[in-house]
């Protein structure tokens, strides 16, 4: 739990769920996804009112075939991508429920993207671990302007971590 006075203490427990494979050759994953974790909620709540007391989340690192079938099952879209975001339902956050929700991570896409786009591939896991929490926490990029909001959330968070910006080279992403 984070105590006001401890500024190193996690604002949200983090729950690395890593799949053997590919995921063992990044040594510092899950440190990072925690710090990644951690650097969303401490953007987010610079923006808005959000309890986070006694919160937790989990972050699945799989491969692509496991987020396909989690992409399928779940949003009616048969094929892999590179993140998922399950936040729990705000009935039960207003319940006292204190997970936020799950997210899952596919190694390959991501390995693939971030060649293409020519990033070190613990930027672009960092970038796409603060794009699914800020999901957990309510941001969305359905509408232009949604998308705007959470992109320069987004710029905000990782520029926290020392990660240069994402979209610095690219079109905003807007549905």
């Amino acid at each position: 739990m984070n105590d006001a006075g401890d500024s190193t203490a996690p604002l949200v427990e983090v729950d690395v769920l890593m799949d053997a494979g590919p995921w063992a050759t990044l040594a510092e994953a899950e440190a990072l996804v925690v710090r990644a974790v951690n650097a969303a909620c401490a953007g987010a709540l610079t923006e808005y009112e959000i309890d986070l007391a006694g919160a937790e989340m989990a972050v699945k690192l799989t491969d692509d075939a496991t987020i396909r079938a989690l992409n399928r099952d779940w949003r009616g879209k048969d094929y892999a991508t590179n993140v998922l975001s399950f936040p729990t339902p705000e009935v039960a956050r207003a319940g006292g429920d204190p997970h936020l929700g799950d997210v899952a991570i596919a190694y390959e896409t991501l390995a693939r993207e971030a060649e293409a786009e020519g990033k070190p591939l613990a930027d672009h896991l960092a970038h796409l671990v603060v794009h699914g929490t800020l999901h957990l926490l309510g941001y969305d990029h359905e509408g232009a302007d949604e998308a705007e909001e959470m992109e320069a959330m987004e710029r905000r968070v990782l520029a926290t971590l020392a990660i240069a910006d994402p979209y610095a080279e690219t079109e905003p992403v807007h549905p």
